[in-house]
């Protein structure tokens, strides 16, 4: 069986089925999983069947496309309805995600626009009214944050290999009491935790430990947020469920360029990028149920925007003016029944407005990428993690995880582009190998910022390599005839070094903050000395970090004894605590050693400094140990 046919389930439904089982079919439910993935599966309009055995068939009714409700999974053992089998068959399919008209709704005092649903950054529901400075959390919801701050310490106790149905559950359960507690970014942080710990069990090849990481120190940060804070802090760590929307009058767009977009959950569709007369950048997207079979087809219908006709390659490349625009935070355009849209001339990117967007300087931009997009920046904070810069293509570099293009920004900048999708129908990985055959090749382009320690980006669109248009690079497919004769000389500029971060030994504080989740705390207790890592990252002039790195070690091997001897619990609170300390501080110097990485090249002996263990790092430090 193909855990991808399986319709999404509702957290609160899975959470029920396994709340109900007896403590002896609980501690077979993991088993009972695998071996229910390894049934066929048939369906039948809302109804999938799973063949149990010979005589035993599993049903899942998704009226709308969703269990929602624990009644329709029915199983035809002897045991039902308190079988083992219906709680698998929940832990095997994916969790539902929040409704789309919730999370695309607009707010009150906006005109009520039908906004294209977007899943990959629905960011979850805000509470109901603004709060005022003073307003602090409810007991409701601070009991709820405690439930989720308790489930994620399990996580980091467990590890992944321990973290099976039973905690997953249990963190389903969590998020969704934050839910209904007006808690929204905490609860998609816990079912972000639990798809990911789905996919790292089951040998998910996308699956990567540094995500993982990212959503957990989301969770726990959200959560131990909510208890301390109040005012706008408090409103940033609640989260929002509805999209607001604010009129935006009239506006003059300029097409940039339509990428492919393709979800965990199994959505699919494009996100169109446009330019307004100032700069700002707009989005238009159509993503909904459908895989990466209704990303590539999608492309060619019509955007759903005023009575334009235009498809979303077209509006690529074409231009919009829109009267009665609704605008949302992070740059959606909003498709309700005021909204006019007539098609207009579009501008080449070598043209005004849009050409002003390769003047800024690259430091500039990745800074501002960082700002907006940080990895535990508030959701729909505003801004743009694209990159628009002029390179000149040096050749393929071969990394651990694939292949990538190593290209020279003018500014002297040695910088990575690697595919946004490896998936085979998307053109990403065939136009970026076509385009490493090609050195010396000098191009326009878009990409989107990888935070690294050295300039990262996924290529999403450049200038057509004749001069003539652009290319969607997850769309359009590039042709050997479109590139220079290779037989013609080339001579591609050299590389420079990396920026500061290039040499950081941070990664000996990363590795162990990955170390734990992967294997849990035992793992990381039974590590002994860790001097000469601390010693090595202080001659850097990281202290913070080697201090964090010997307080996490001596945290996961502290367990103390009773009279007799014996081991007492674990105190996973404090434990968990000095994890998220440690996870948020790697990730804020990370990024401050990526935005140094984007500087011009300096020459001389300060280009070779290291960045010091100030800013953001230190204060994020000292926060989260308070």
């Amino acid at each position: 069986m193909n855990d991808d046919r399986l319709p999404p389930v509702a957290p609160e439904v899975t959470a029920t089925l396994v709340e109900n089982l007896s403590p002896r079919l609980r501690k077979r439910l993991d088993a009972a999983v695998t071996k229910l993935g390894a049934r066929p599966t048939h369906r039948d309009g809302d109804t999938v069947t799973i063949q149990v055995d010979d005589e035993t068939e599993l049903r899942l009714h998704a009226p709308g496309g969703v269990v929602a409700t624990a009644d329709a999974i029915t199983c035809g053992c002897l045991l039902a309805p308190a079988c083992v089998h219906r709680a698998a068959a929940a832990c095997a399919a994916p969790t539902a995600d929040p409704p789309p008209d919730l999370a695309d709704r607009p707010t009150g005092a906006t005109p009520e626009p039908a906004s294209v649903t977007d899943p990959a950054s629905v960011h979850v529901p805000d509470s109901a009214s603004s709060p005022s400075s003073q307003e602090v959390a409810s007991p409701a919801q601070r009991a709820a944050a405690d439930a989720l701050w308790s489930a994620g310490a399990a996580v980091l106790e467990a590890g992944i290999d321990g973290a099976g149905a039973v905690t997953q559950s249990a963190l389903l359960r969590a998020a969704h009491t934050a839910r209904i507690r007006h808690l929204p970014r905490a609860a998609g942080a816990a079912l972000s935790v639990v798809t990911l710990l789905r996919a790292a069990r089951a040998g998910d090849p996308s699956y990567r430990t540094a995500d993982f990481v990212t959503a957990l120190a989301e969770l726990l940060g959200t959560a131990h947020r909510v208890g301390t804070a109040s005012g706008a802090e408090l409103d940033a760590a609640r989260g929002r469920a509805r999209r607001p929307y604010s009129p935006d009058g009239s506006l003059r767009l300029y097409g940039l360029f339509t990428e492919p977009v393709v979800t965990d959950s199994g959505h699919g569709g494009v996100r169109t990028w446009v330019a307004g007369t100032d700069g700002r950048l707009f989005t238009v997207g159509d993503v909904a149920p459908g895989g990466v079979g209704r990303a590539v087809g999608v492309a060619d219908r019509a955007v759903r925007l005023g009575d334009t006709a235009l498809t979303h390659r077209e509006l690529g490349r074409a231009g919009l003016a829109v009267s009665g625009a609704t605008v949302s935070p992070d740059g959606r355009l909003g498709a309700g029944k005021g909204v006019k849209a007539v098609t207009a001339r579009g501008a080449a990117w070598t043209e005004l407005p849009l050409a002003a967007l390769w003047e800024t300087p690259p430091s500039e931009q990745a800074a501002r990428a960082l700002r907006s997009t940080s990895r535990y920046a508030a959701p729909d904070g505003g801004g743009s993690d694209l990159l628009f810069l002029d390179v000149e293509l040096i050749g393929a570099v071969r990394e651990s995880a694939g292949t990538c293009l190593l290209a020279l920004s003018g500014t002297g900048i040695a910088v990575r582009l690697t595919v946004a999708d490896d998936d085979p129908a998307l053109a990403h990985r065939d136009n970026l190998m076509l385009l490493a055959a090609a050195p010396g090749t000098r191009l326009r382009i878009i990409g989107r910022l990888v935070p690294a320690l050295h300039p990262r980006l996924t290529l999403l669109a450049c200038a057509h390599p004749t001069g003539e248009g652009t290319i969607d690079l997850g769309l359009d497919r590039l042709r050997r005839a479109d590139l220079p004769d290779p037989a013609a000389p080339v001579h591609p500029a050299r590389p420079q070094p990396g920026g500061p971060g290039a040499h950081s030994p941070l990664y000996l504080l990363e590795r162990r903050v990955e170390q734990t989740v992967s294997a849990g705390r035992a793992a990381l207790g039974m590590l002994g000395d860790v001097t000469a890592e601390t010693r090595r990252i202080r001659r850097a002039g990281l202290p913070t970090a080697a201090g964090l790195l010997t307080a996490l070690c001596t945290s996961a091997a502290l367990r103390e004894r009773d009279l007799f001897g014996r081991l007492l619990p674990a105190d996973t609170d404090s434990f968990a605590t000095h994890w998220l300390t440690a996870a948020l501080y790697t990730a804020a110097v990370a990024d401050s050693l990526c935005a140094a990485a984007w500087e011009p090249v300096r020459e001389g002996p300060a280009a070779a400094l290291s960045v010091p263990d100030q800013g953001p790092g230190r204060a994020v430090a000292q926060t989260a140990q308070h």
